[in-house]
């Protein structure tokens, strides 16, 4: 009688079918590719005038092209050209950008965490709100004052599509005067050509901020 061999471990056998690692060749797609976990390592803690104030401290992440910023001490990871600018924000509960305009669209997608959004016609008044939920998604138009800010505890994620523009070619964002207010406080301002002026401590801060999270090493 013919014996049977015996079963293999289920390791051994999970071992046996599991493919082996090839190193990777985007080949033609090198350079396209965004991998979260390098994402995540490369935040950019002050890139505008109000991520210094408590309340909307946050880590802004480009993804694809230079997307609105006043601090141009960043490199997107996509740089190819796109009809389009993406980029993730991240934040605490409580915080998010503060109220502002664009004169271009922006849309919205929460990843993690419900995010409360706000606009108004004014930059002195907000007009309505709505929370949304993960994977709701938002589209505002140009000229429509807004800002959100998570609502959950923790910290959430929140993913931006923005319309194409020129960055550095005058104000943007658009801050309602209470936020311009209190940013200088800190001692920052924007110039008329969109480019952040740092303050003196800009380095030490931006440590500090680098941190709000505590998972990230300074870059």
């Amino acid at each position: 009688m013919t014996s049977m061999p015996e079963s293999q471990p289920q390791d051994a056998q999970a071992q046996s079918k599991a493919p082996h690692p090839v190193p990777e060749d985007l080949g033609a797609m090198t350079g396209n590719v965004v991998r979260f976990r390098d994402l995540k390592s490369r935040p950019i803690p002050l890139m505008f005038i109000d991520s210094i104030i408590p309340g909307h401290q946050r880590h802004n992440y480009a993804v694809i092209g230079d997307t609105a910023s006043e601090n141009d001490s960043y490199a997107p990871f996509i740089t190819s050209p796109h009809g389009f600018q993406v980029g993730v924000v991240r934040a605490r509960q409580g915080n998010g950008p503060a109220y502002h305009t664009h004169d271009y669209v922006e849309s919205f997608l929460p990843l993690r965490g419900r995010w409360r959004f706000y606009w108004g016609s004014t930059p002195d008044k907000v007009d309505g709100e709505t929370i949304l939920e993960e994977f709701d998604y938002v589209t505002l138009p140009p000229k429509l004052w807004r800002g959100f800010e998570c609502v959950d505890e923790g910290e959430s994620w929140i993913f931006a599509v923005l319309e194409k523009h020129q960055v550095y070619e005058g104000k943007d964002p658009y801050w309602a005067p209470e936020v311009i207010r209190k940013a200088r406080e800190y001692g920052f301002e924007a110039s008329e050509n969109g480019k952040m002026i740092k303050p003196a401590n800009f380095a030490e801060l931006e440590r500090e901020m680098l941190g709000q999270f505590g998972d990230e090493q300074a870059q």
